[in-house]
């Protein structure tokens, strides 16, 4: 062949042209992947829709407000707590089976718990003891459903997977909310009922999920427990973007700046209709993010991302101390919301391509549990800063921890990250796995 010649075409006789490259199935052929995206995305609106009938059901039964609100904190402790366990049992066991195992349980504990509402009043104690295994058995899934996604694609496809992810678990915590908002309305006992349906269709579609291979973690003792913290600490993209991350939800928690919104509202003299348009507008900025994530961590150097994602919250708590009306404050918390899908996704491609496989759990296990641990403190300290001194002091509150949490991205680990690909560690990972 001369330098003249076609790519491809033969030049002598009996030459034959080379074959055309296969085209490689995209990631919506990828069946098992599919299947553990719609089991994640039912697991994920029972979840959140029988979370916020607890509230509801405790206030309607005990007439206590107090009690409604302790619930919704026990069971972000309960989930915290127990993602750091699920961290480690992601790394031991088969991350389906264990999947599988605690969308069983929570398909069976809340079709009973639906049969005792359908049956008479129910005792508060026993709604505690639901909502707190429930929410322990979705911090045990957790780490266990973000990192079995890397053994089910091809490596070119990691970033689109983690991406598709973000909109799943922000549409289930947008519809779910409201789904369990309506079934309530129906009947007390239906949100509970729904939710044990999400979970049997999710452990359904969970047995279609297929090639899983066994995590290869030999880690004991310590280095078992621990391997999560140290490699994290090690690290020098993750540990600057876990303390923005804790103190980012300590500042901007979705239940604690949904109070502050909400109170502000009130305080302003807006109308429960207007500030539920608010609020719905505030969340319209999850999904939005969400929908971007996929396109923005694709064209946008990483560093970008961490960078501009932590210091908006700073910039939007000062406008959010001074901006006027009610439907602004909505749109300005859309703006917090939006980053928070992009950051996710930024993240966690990170730990899918650049942490080994047998540590991926325990990473992911030490990344919910400190953010989530957090977010009762950010609630409580918002609720009472707001009774003591109103409205203008909770966000300048939240803008000095905001500012705090961003300014580690400012480190160099952060600056110089130009591709999620990096590993720049400085430490092997074989001392931890």
């Amino acid at each position: 062949m001369t330098l003249d010649d076609p790519p491809g075409q033969a030049t002598t006789l009996g030459e034959e042209t080379a074959p055309p490259a296969k085209a490689k199935p995209s990631l919506l052929r990828n069946r098992s992947f599919q299947a553990l995206w719609s089991s994640e995305a039912f697991a994920g609106v029972g979840e959140h829709a029988a979370a916020i009938a607890y509230p509801l059901l405790i206030l309607a039964s005990s007439g206590s407000a107090a009690f409604a609100g302790a619930v919704g904190s026990a069971q972000l402790l309960a989930n915290g707590l127990s993602s750091f366990f699920g961290g480690i049992l992601a790394d031991r066991v088969d991350r389906k089976r264990l999947l599988l195992g605690c969308n069983l349980v929570r398909a069976v504990l809340l079709g009973l718990f639906s049969v005792m509402i359908f049956s008479g009043p129910v005792n508060v104690f026993v709604t505690f003891g639901i909502a707190i295994v429930s929410s322990c058995c979705f911090g045990l899934s957790m780490p266990a459903g973000m990192a079995i996604a890397k053994q089910l694609v091809r490596p070119d496809q990691v970033t689109q997977a983690t991406a598709q992810n973000q909109i799943r678990l922000y549409g289930a915590i947008m519809a779910g909310p409201s789904v369990g908002g309506v079934l309530y309305g129906a009947a007390r006992a239906l949100p509970f009922l729904g939710a044990c349906v999400s979970f049997a269709t999710s452990t359904i579609l969970m047995l279609f999920v297929k090639n899983t291979p066994r995590t290869v973690s030999t880690a004991q003792g310590k280095k078992e427990l621990f391997g999560g913290f140290q490699y994290i600490v090690r690290d020098p993209v993750l540990r600057p973007v876990m303390i923005a991350m804790t103190f980012s939800n300590l500042a901007f928690n979705t239940t604690g700046i949904s109070l502050a919104v909400i109170a502000t509202g009130k305080a302003r003299g807006a109308s429960e209709s207007f500030i539920g348009l608010t609020m719905s507008v505030a969340g319209s900025g999850a999904l939005i993010g969400a929908l971007l994530a996929g396109t923005v961590i694709k064209h946008i150097r990483p560093s970008i991302v961490f960078m501009a994602g932590y210091w908006i919250g700073p910039v939007v708590a000062v406008l959010l101390m001074t901006a006027p009306g009610v439907l602004p404050l909505g749109l300005l918390t859309a703006c917090v919301y939006i980053r928070g899908p992009l950051i996710n996704a930024a993240y966690l491609t990170y730990v899918a391509k650049c942490v080994p496989d047998g540590l991926q759990g325990r990473v992911i296990g030490v990344m919910l549990f400190t953010t989530t641990i957090i977010s009762p403190i950010g609630v409580l300290a918002i609720g009472s800063i707001f009774d003591a001194w109103g409205p203008v002091w909770v966000f300048a509150a939240v803008a000095v921890i905001a500012t705090i949490g961003a300014l580690p991205t400012l480190s160099r680990g952060i600056r110089t990250l130009t591709s999620l690909d990096e590993t720049p560690r400085l430490t092997t990972a074989k001392d931890m796995s």
